[in-house]
């Protein structure tokens, strides 16, 4: 039975409803960890098992900001259900002309440079490798699948990590540009690091939800909104589902 752990955060809540022809059964669990609590949705079917994780989970109808996030909570949550793979879900501003807002990239890399340390080995040196950060296999079977919903589907896309909450001054993302990134985001730079200390397979879609500030095309000056934001990230729902379908049937 394949199992399959996902990671979302913007524009992904309704993900659970996009998976409900599914059928089989789907329940809501938490799970504690000396970091907090975590609750999941958990669907199984007679071939497949889901985890599907909220990463701005948070009490009522509020949402944790991404500075904000107990990373090392989701990811002991998602190592818990002892899946053969984890999916990240990453809302992204795009510095690229081959992934403008609205279409979706697979991530090859990392560029994090944040101050704060991820680690779940505090009391010891472990270093992990992070030479290959996701799994090839994984990231060929998105990008298979997205290819049949996007005219160009970037694979092997470098996703740089900033801290949020506020979005990203142009200088700062003519910094990155010049760093090598592809693309902005909040949460994957964290998720990455902790997911490579369990060892279990990682891969990671990038859904480009807005343009980064200053590369909007004819008006550099645009603004980001998040509710906009938010709302194209949710556009991509469906085809975020297919990657998920993708991942379970061919992995």
């Amino acid at each position: 039975m394949a199992r399959l752990a996902v990671i979302s955060g913007t524009g992904m809540s309704a993900l659970a409803d996009e998976l409900l022809d599914f059928g089989g059964t789907q329940n809501t669990i938490r799970v504690d960890s000396k970091w907090g609590q975590v609750p999941c949705i958990v669907i199984k079917t007679k071939r497949h098992s889901i985890l599907l994780l909220d990463r701005h989970h948070c009490e009522g109808d509020a949402r944790t900001p991404p500075h904000e996030i107990e990373h090392r909570a989701n990811i002991h949550a998602a190592k818990s259900f002892t899946p053969n793979l984890i999916l990240s879900v990453n809302s992204v501003g795009s510095m690229i002309e081959e992934l403008p807002p609205g279409n979706i990239g697979v991530a090859g890399d990392v560029l994090d440079l944040a101050v704060r340390p991820w680690t779940f080995h505090d009391d010891d040196a472990i270093h992990a490798d992070r030479t290959s950060i996701f799994d090839r296999n994984a990231s060929l079977i998105c990008s298979n699948s997205l290819s049949n919903s996007q005219e160009t589907t970037p694979i092997g896309i470098i996703v740089a990590q900033c801290v949020g909450p506020q979005f990203e001054s142009p200088a700062e993302i003519d910094a990155l540009v010049r760093l090598g990134a592809d693309v902005v985001g909040m949460t994957l730079g964290p998720e990455s690091r902790l997911i490579a200390e369990t060892g279990i397979p990682h891969v990671a879609i990038s859904c480009s939800s807005n343009w980064a500030a200053g590369r909007t095309p004819g008006d550099p000056s645009a603004e980001i909104d998040h509710h906009a934001v938010d709302a194209m990230a949710a556009t991509l729902r469906a085809r975020v589902k297919d990657c998920i379908i993708a991942l379970l049937d061919n992995y």
